[in-house]
């Protein structure tokens, strides 16, 4: 009796198709063939391109760079630093770290940074080069207003504080601003100390800036959402093929906020931010005020391969309470049982009040409102730093300035001078339509120097479209 053929594998057969393809490119390719490049580089990297853009191969070295990044801490040399094409103003040397122990000031100019020109470069390529230089020994040569030669300053990086809640005063009386660059361990506990020092449960209202935020931990964003959330509610869910479906509420022994809240977010809110804007607009708990966000909502996991080569795989999505998926960036080929719930997007979701919201990934906000525009003029007084120009000049020659320093219109026909001086020559219109964030910004970049970039961002915030609309959406204007 004659059995059938065993019915071929699919897996088998394709993985037999590419066995077959490589060895016909390693024989007859004009070239020689590096066998580990071609699936490193090529092979692997176009299968994971078809999933999603964060599943990521990692090669050798990329996988040991990856390992001690995870172990390293945060390192740096203590400056804030205002960036502009071509030129890194220092705005502020913070205590005790490298910068201020070397004797660099508020109006130093960064011209180069181990030998490399600064001219020449555009803000993108000085974040690169300012990043990298903070891992190493670094030669900086400075220019200082007044100083006839420029100087160098040889600077080591050191482990420093860096906080993920950086700013926190008060945009009106009882109503606190707390900005959160990060989701890090403390960061639930910074966000509650922070509101602890403006007044606690006292306040009238809050807007917490998510702006730029990237995300980070899980747990930090889950501290942060029970901050404002009633026990028992839901925070988020998670869904993926091969993982069991779970969620995560706030904890019952929570003694959340009440106070109205707005929720500042634009399109680089990523991961962890998104799931705080998510559950708190699910649970009608807060406006979301600005843009719509990244749209970054999944669980990655790091698995080691063989020759110390390693895969971050995406296994899972996050949902807000309303049954959204955050995540927005898909390439289209995963398969319908890792897809489930993809379709669910494009519907039409409720908060817990009947409201409205969309899918379709990332957090839309209840209120759309942009930055404020760049006029040309604003446009040219950025682009050639006449503001910080101006303020370290003022700033040297006038001490004592205190942080409830006013711009007099006196310094406005100061400042006219000097542009003028420089070739830049307003007309009397655009000076007039921009008399006002003129006299902003100067008082912005003099409290920077004078005070503190602290004192400095209260004025901005001020002027922020997006922040006036925040304080509007909860009723503090």
């Amino acid at each position: 009796m004659l059995l059938a053929p065993a019915a071929a594998d699919p897996l088998d057969e394709q993985l037999k198709k590419l066995v077959d393809l490589f060895n016909i490119v390693q024989a007859e390719n004009a070239d020689p063939v590096d066998g580990a490049k071609a699936f490193h580089e090529g092979a692997i990297p176009g299968m994971l391109r078809r999933l999603d853009p964060h599943s990521v191969f990692f090669d050798p070295g990329q996988f040991q760079q990856l390992q001690e990044m995870e172990r390293s801490t945060r390192k740096g040399f203590g400056t804030v630093v205002s960036l502009l094409p071509g030129r890194v103003i220092v705005l502020q040397a913070l205590p005790g770290t490298p910068a201020a122990k070397s004797g660099m000031i508020p109006g130093d100019e960064i011209i180069a940074i181990n030998g490399i020109l600064l001219n020449r470069l555009e803000v993108e390529q000085l974040v690169q080069l300012l990043t990298e230089s903070r891992q190493q020994k670094v030669g900086l040569d400075v220019r200082r207003p007044g100083s006839p030669r420029t100087l160098q300053f040889l600077l080591t990086p050191e482990d420093v504080d860096s906080p993920s809640v950086d700013r926190a005063f008060f945009l009106k009386p009882n109503v606190g601003y707390v900005r959160v660059g990060s989701f890090d361990n403390d960061t639930g506990k910074q966000i509650k100390a922070a509101i602890e020092k403006l007044g606690g449960a006292s306040l009238k209202g809050l807007v917490l800036d998510l702006r730029n935020n990237p995300g980070g931990v899980l747990p930090a964003a889950l501290e942060t959402a029970g901050l404002f959330l009633k026990p028992g509610q839901r925070i988020l869910s998670i869904k993926g093929r091969s993982v069991k479906d779970d969620e995560a509420k706030v904890k019952e022994t929570a003694t959340p906020y009440s106070f109205p809240v707005s929720v500042l977010m634009n399109g680089k809110s990523a991961s962890a931010s998104e799931i705080v804007a998510g559950a708190l607009q699910d649970h009608d708990r807060a406006i979301i005020v600005g843009e719509p966000s990244y749209g970054k909502g999944l669980v990655q996991s790091v698995y080691p391969l063989s020759n110390n080569t390693g895969l971050a795989l995406t296994t899972a999505f996050y949902y807000t309470p309303s049954g959204r998926s955050i995540q927005k960036h898909l390439a289209g080929a995963l398969d319908e049982a890792t897809a489930a719930g993809r379709a669910d997007n494009l519907k039409i979701f409720h908060t817990d009040s009947g409201r409205v919201v969309k899918g379709g990934g990332g957090i839309q906000p209840d209120e759309l409102v942009y930055p404020a525009n760049v006029t040309r003029l604003r446009a040219v007084l950025d682009a050639t730093g006449s503001f910080p120009m101006f303020a370290t000049q003022y700033v040297k020659s006038h001490q004592g300035i205190k942080p409830d320093f006013e711009v007099p219109s006196s310094l406005l026909d100061e400042f006219q001078v000097l542009l003028s001086q420089n070739n830049i020559r307003p007309s009397v219109g655009d000076w007039s339509q921009e008399r006002d964030w003129i006299r902003e910004r100067l008082q912005q970049e003099i409290l920077n120097q004078a005070v503190g970039v602290e004192k400095g961002d209260e004025v901005e915030a001020r002027m922020d479209p997006q922040v006036q609309a925040a304080l509007k959406a909860i009723g503090a204007l």
